[in-house]
């Protein structure tokens, strides 16, 4: 009994080292802006940045620059920029990889499909790669404010 609380103890130390590490990136993140938009900047600002919306709102914009690839940008009751998330198309869309966006690699899974997020405390944002699997994957680059 006793060997058996030490070993849970032991274990539930090691998670909670592990969990307080992967909240301590002190790093930047690598993806801080896409085309000059940054997370808290004013709407106008990013509007000037992007272009006309293909469909705009007070809460969220929606950018087209190709078939191939789009973007989202979500604003905050201040109009400040608490999102962006980028989607392309294909695997010629010209997509990023998750190490220039992460700084790491990430395993595909058998179908090909990957998901990683890091929280950038520090920063005040999380960064996140997901790719569907499949012939023609669906790239989404999302970076988006951490409400505390």
């Amino acid at each position: 009994m006793v060997m058996h609380t030490f070993f849970t103890l032991a274990l539930l130390a090691a998670a909670s080292a592990t969990v307080a590490s992967a909240q301590k990136v002190t790093d930047p993140p690598l993806f801080s802006e896409y085309k000059g938009v940054r997370i808290g900047m004013d709407m106008n600002e990013a509007r000037k940045k992007l272009g006309e919306p293909a469909d705009k709102g007070d809460a969220q914009d929606f950018f087209m620059f190709s078939e191939k690839e789009s973007c989202q940008v979500f604003y905050d009751k201040v109009h400040q920029v608490m999102a962006v998330s980028v989607n392309y198309i294909g695997d010629g869309s010209g997509a990023p990889l998750p190490k220039v966006v992460l700084g790491t690699e990430i395993e595909a899974k058998a179908d090909g499909s990957m998901y990683k997020l890091i929280r950038y405390p520090a920063s005040g944002y999380w960064v996140s790669y997901n790719k569907t699997g499949g012939e023609n994957p669906l790239i989404t680059v999302t970076m988006q404010k951490i409400y505390r």
